[in-house]
């Protein structure tokens, strides 16, 4: 990831790609499972369903995260798109203002899958925004080493999706 010296109010983005060596109808089940995120992000410890929800828009999950620098913390996501078997996204905290959103998108490519994971920051306040406000002289650097957190434990993601579905 290159230096962009973007603001959390720009709303940044990165995203990550795997090529998988199956259908996007294979791929699938792995990408919508959220309670095996824990598996596949070091961040991530555990994720429930709320009120039985399934992979669908409008169902709702809770995350627990945790981070040497920021703590423990919980989120609740909204499903905001579930197109089988082609995108899967969630909006965290609230669904019409996010303080992050994430998807995963998925196409057929080479006989198998391409399999992207994109995140943008904000635009509500997120515990990002806590660092920041301590040192608003640093919020470029702060937002850019945390994209770059993203984007590494994304690229571990894709790549547990990829082993979970190839070694299926």
């Amino acid at each position: 990831m290159e230096w962009t010296g973007a603001r959390y109010g720009d709303q940044p983005t990165v995203e990550v790609e795997t090529w998988v060596d199956a259908p996007p109808e294979q791929v699938w089940p792995a990408v919508v499972d959220v309670e095996a995120m824990p598996g596949q992000s070091p961040e991530v410890q555990r994720v429930e369903w709320l009120e039985g929800g399934a992979p669908r828009v409008g169902a709702r999950f809770r995350g627990h995260n945790a981070h040497e620098a920021l703590g423990e913390w919980s989120t609740v996501s909204h499903v905001v798109e579930c197109e089988e078997p082609r995108v899967f996204a969630w909006a965290v905290e609230d669904a019409d203002n996010p303080t992050a959103t994430w998807r995963f998108t998925l196409e057929p490519a080479g006989g198998g899958t391409r399999l992207r994971q994109w995140v943008r920051m904000g635009p509500a306040p997120s515990g990002l925004s806590l660092a920041i406000e301590r040192m608003p002289d640093k919020e470029q650097k702060i937002v850019f080493v945390r994209l770059r957190e993203f984007e590494k434990n994304m690229t571990g993601t894709v790549e547990a999706i990829k082993k979970r579905v190839e070694g299926a």
